[in-house]
């Protein structure tokens, strides 16, 4: 009867140990101390947050030129031609609500989308000029798309509960934009440009 017992008590022990260890891993994970000039409401998320799109935007406009370059396709040259004077725009929107707001627009640098660029700067780099570099060049746009999407859609989100009017409308036309864009990628990739690429 002791030896049926003590496999048991070995396995309470394990247990036990486990228990402590996932615990003390716990209790010593800490929250991260905010900075000083760290968002206090909603209102101050809002505005660092649409600093961050502004500078986003920017960054983009100077960086679609190059994408144009490099690229090979008709469809998808025309494609960020297009996108490009429609970023410019998307800039003066967010000026105009930075201006609905009572501020001034101020860019605060965005290291998703810098992250994002660099990685369309590699892909180029790292590419063959034709199909296959156009390939790499929708993939790492539609990454951008899908980024602006989601900051889009966040902040309408945030304008629809401090009733910022003016900035939703603007927030809301731009996110329509950005998901005609990523579509519009889709469908050039979709249409024989993947598989020549292969």
């Amino acid at each position: 009867m002791a030896t049926k017992t003590a496999p048991a008590a070995k396995s309470t022990a394990k247990k036990k140990t486990v228990t402590k260890s996932t615990t003390s891993k716990a209790a010593t994970t800490k929250k991260t101390p905010a900075k000083k000039d760290a968002a206090k409401k909603l209102e101050d998320l809002f505005e660092d947050s649409l600093k961050d799109i502004y500078w986003a935007e920017k960054a983009l406009v100077k960086a679609l030129p190059k994408m144009h370059k490099n690229a090979t396709d008709a469809k998808l040259k025309n494609a960020i031609s297009d996108h490009l004077e429609q970023t410019k725009n998307q800039v003066k929107r967010l000026e105009d609500c930075f201006a609905a707001l009572g501020k001034k627009a101020v860019a605060k640098k965005c290291d998703a989308m810098q992250g994002l660029l660099d990685e369309g700067t590699s892909i180029i780099e790292e590419t063959e000029p034709g199909s296959v570099r156009d390939a790499g060049i929708i993939a790492a746009s539609q990454k951008v798309e899908h980024y602006e999407i989601a900051t889009y859609g966040t902040l309408a989100a945030f304008a629809k509960v401090l009733k910022e009017k003016k900035c939703l409308k603007n927030l809301l036309e731009t996110l329509e934009e950005e998901k005609g864009c990523d579509e519009l990628l889709t469908s050039i990739a979709d249409t024989n440009l993947n598989s020549k690429a292969k």
